[in-house]
C-alpha cells in the first residue's frame, strides 16, 4: 500500500476545509477575537499550523529553507481572509512538493529531528501532523460558529 498518496490526500481535504472555515466568518474581524476561556484566535491557530506544517514538512523534508518563528504564530494579528487563505494554499503545494519527493520507505526512517520526548519514525510524525491538523480544524469550527450566532 502506498501511504504517501493518502497523506497527502488527508492533508489537502484538511487545508482545503480549513480554508472554507477562514472563508465563512461572516465578520473577518472575528478571526482575530480572542473570547473568554480560549486562549486562541482562529488566525492565530492558522499561523501555528502553517508554521508547523512548514517546519516539519517543507523545511525537513521538501528542504525549503523555511524558519519558523512560532512566538510570531501566536503574537501576529489582523491578516486578511485573503492573506490567511493564501497561507494555507501555499502550505499546501508545500506539502505536495514535500512528499511527492519522498520514498515510501522513508516512512520507515527515523525522523531527523526530535519533536516529541523520543525519535519517531517520519511515518509517525507524518500521521500525528495530520491529527494535529484536525484537531486545531475542529477549533476554529467551533470559534466561528460562536462567534457568528453571537
Amino acid at each position: 500500500m502506498n501511504v504517501i498518496p493518502n497523506l497527502i490526500q488527508l492533508f489537502e481535504r484538511d487545508l482545503q476545509k480549513l480554508k472554507a472555515e477562514i472563508v465563512q466568518y461572516s465578520e473577518e474581524e472575528n478571526i482575530w477575537t480572542v473570547v473568554p476561556e480560549i486562549n486562541n484566535s482562529a488566525g492565530n491557530l492558522v499561523l501555528h499550523l502553517v508554521g508547523n506544517l512548514n517546519t516539519y514538512i517543507g523545511a525537513e523534508i521538501g528542504k525549503t529553507g523555511y524558519v519558523r518563528n512560532r512566538p510570531l504564530e501566536f503574537s501576529q494579528k489582523g491578516l486578511s481572509k485573503k492573506e490567511l487563505v493564501g497561507k494555507i494554499s501555499d502550505t499546501l503545494d508545500v506539502i505536495k512538493e514535500s512528499l511527492n519527493t519522498l520514498p515510501e520507505e522513508a516512512l520507515e526512517e527515523i525522523y531527523p529531528q526530535l519533536v516529541f520526548e523520543q525519535k519517531t519514525s517520519t511515518g509517525y510524525l507524518l500521521i500525528h501532523l495530520t491529527t494535529h491538523l484536525t484537531y486545531h480544524l475542529g477549533q476554529i469550527n467551533y470559534h466561528r460558529r460562536l462567534l457568528d450566532k453571537a
